[in-house]
């Protein structure tokens, strides 16, 4: 018997304003009919507008449907037909909860509709709010665990922050949509997942949250948002590593696309509705939000492994089979987006942080990708462009091509971090690097990365260190944070090292970790459990307290 169609997703909410929210599902038919009844009675009713995802396929290494193998359905990159619904809810009143369903009509005339969820419009000052932090979701083993205990401690909240890398491969349509291990990102979010986890034999199953039907969610680009070159490989992982610069594609394709002959967030874009600026469009934008101003920025670059190994196309070197094919080169740990002085980004940034909607906000928060401070193996090399090495024998053959990357020209560190302390900013959140640490400047700005969520690479700190290069021109650092600021021991229950001293990060495959902003007080408290044990409390182990500025 054929199982009943269904939506794709339940709907989610994007872009909230004082009288308004966007309502958004996705479905694999265009359907005759979409829309959204809403209202104490669900009384009221407005129409979706569709539009069909252009970029979205499956390929040999998707796990959907039948495929739970390698190539078993799939050998090469295949479109996949999905279509996204997005009504716009008018006539809200700020604090008060709304009813609302939607409803899918397909061509055959059969009528799909969801469950019964709450919307509402942006919320006013000091009202108080609960928002959840999270990073790197990634489709990793402890995401639906984690998603499922933020529900089980906290309740409902009122937003959602994530910080980058919310899929692995982003034109991987399952990832985001119907994984058929049970974490794809919008089950995850949505407590519909269902990820099988076991430990001494004993099996749990984790469904994730019921959070985004009732939570707008706000997402900056990380480097997992960002597809590279368009069909030169024979797979979407190898589609996705395929990056190179736009100045070195408007070399190599001169009158193509430049965009899709080096990277695009094509995707990223096309499932989310966000806020927009002028200058950046969803790729970095500011909005308020209660008491909160919060700014997204683009700074993310492309992850290259550390291995110098001569067969891999690393951070710090090209593949030796490659260094006469300059097509095939990685050009290092390139950056998506400038973000130095005097870029348009920083323009914009500058131009935000004197504006009177930041200046007039009780806390001020920025969030991007890359972290300025972290204990984690990616804030090495410095954030900076990669600086090309060609060496060459006497007769002008290659025989290596390596890339430096100066620490003086950190964008981040040199012309960032100053523009945020200089314009009061609390608390500066981001991801990246699949643990949980935070740290404090000598202006007392926070930082706060929250990004153990799915699994960790652990930590360089003790006898762990990270993978760098020696011999090369900079010395790049090995163990602790690069940029300086040791990190901030836990505050309430730090986790406890093989040494017996605590720990100030959590950097682990077993217990994972969120962090919730409440608005009324200005904390941030940051929690932990143990996949391990199923039937274990969630632990508060961190809490600290944002200043505010009125």
């Amino acid at each position: 018997m054929t199982p009943p169609p269904q939506l794709l997703t339940d709907p989610f909410l994007q872009l909230p304003t004082e009288n308004s929210v966007r309502v958004v599902w996705f479905t694999e038919f265009a359907g005759n009919q979409h829309q959204v009844t809403y209202g104490e009675n669900l009384q009221q009713t407005t129409p979706a507008s569709t539009t069909k995802l252009s970029r979205t396929r499956e390929d040999q290494n998707s796990r959907v449907a039948n495929q739970t193998q390698n190539g078993q359905v799939y050998q090469q990159p295949v479109k996949r037909d999905i279509w996204r619904h997005e009504a716009k809810v008018t006539g809200l009143t700020p604090g008060v909860r709304v009813n609302y369903r939607v409803t899918s009509i397909r061509e055959d005339s059969q009528s799909i509709s969801s469950d019964v969820f709450t919307l509402a419009p942006t919320p006013q000052p000091n009202t108080p709010l609960k928002i959840l932090l999270t990073s790197d979701h990634q489709l990793k083993p402890m995401t639906p665990a984690n998603l499922q205990k933020v529900v089980e401690t906290v309740g409902q909240v009122d937003a959602v922050w994530l910080a980058g890398d919310l899929v692995n491969v982003p034109d991987r349509a399952s990832e985001w949509f119907d994984d058929n291990r049970g974490n794809g990102f919008f089950p995850g979010l949505q407590g519909r997942a269902s990820y099988e986890m076991e430990h001494n034999g004993v099996k749990t199953t984790y469904t994730g949250g019921q959070i985004i039907q009732h939570a707008p969610m706000y997402t900056c680009i990380g480097n997992h948002e960002v597809m590279g070159r368009l069909a030169r490989t024979g797979s979407l992982d190898g589609e996705f590593n395929d990056t190179i610069p736009r100045d070195v594609a408007q070399r190599l394709y001169s009158g193509k696309s430049l965009i899709d002959n080096s990277f695009n967030t094509f995707t990223y874009e096309e499932i989310l509705t966000l806020p927009q600026s002028q200058e950046g469009g969803k790729k970095y934008y500011a909005v308020t939000f209660g008491d909160v101003r919060l700014v997204v920025l683009y700074i993310t670059n492309m992850w290259r492994t550390p291995n110098l190994d001569a067969s891999y196309k690393g951070r710090y070197k090209e593949a030796e089979k490659d260094l006469n094919q300059p097509e095939n080169w990685g050009y290092g740990q390139l950056i998506y987006e400038p973000i130095n002085k005097g870029s348009q980004q920083y323009n914009w940034l500058e131009k935000e942080l004197n504006s009177p909607d930041f200046q007039q906000a009780k806390y001020k928060i920025v969030m991007f990708h890359h972290p300025p401070h972290t204990l984690g193996d990616n804030i090495v090399p410095p954030y900076t462009e990669p600086v090309q090495i060609i060496e060459r024998d006497t007769e002008g053959k290659i025989n290596a091509v390596r890339y430096e990357y100066p620490k003086q020209s950190d964008y981040i560190i040199r012309d960032i971090i100053p523009l945020l302390e200089a314009a009061q900013v609390q608390l500066v959140f981001y991801g990246h690097s699949h643990l949980w640490n935070r740290f404090v400047d000598s202006r007392g700005m926070h930082f706060l990365e929250t990004s153990n969520v799915g699994n960790s690479y652990g930590a360089a700190w003790g006898d762990k260190k990270r993978e760098v290069p020696f011999g090369y021109q900079e010395d790049y650092t090995v163990i602790g944070d690069p940029n300086g600021l040791e990190p901030v021991l836990p505050t309430i229950n730090p986790l406890v090292g093989e040494d017996s001293q605590p720990m100030p990060y959590v950097a682990s495959n077993d217990i994972t970790v969120f962090s919730i902003f409440e608005t009324a007080t200005g904390t941030i408290s940051s929690y932990r459990f143990d996949t391990r044990k199923p039937d274990s409390e969630v632990v508060k182990f961190d809490e600290f307290k944002l200043e505010s500025h009125e």
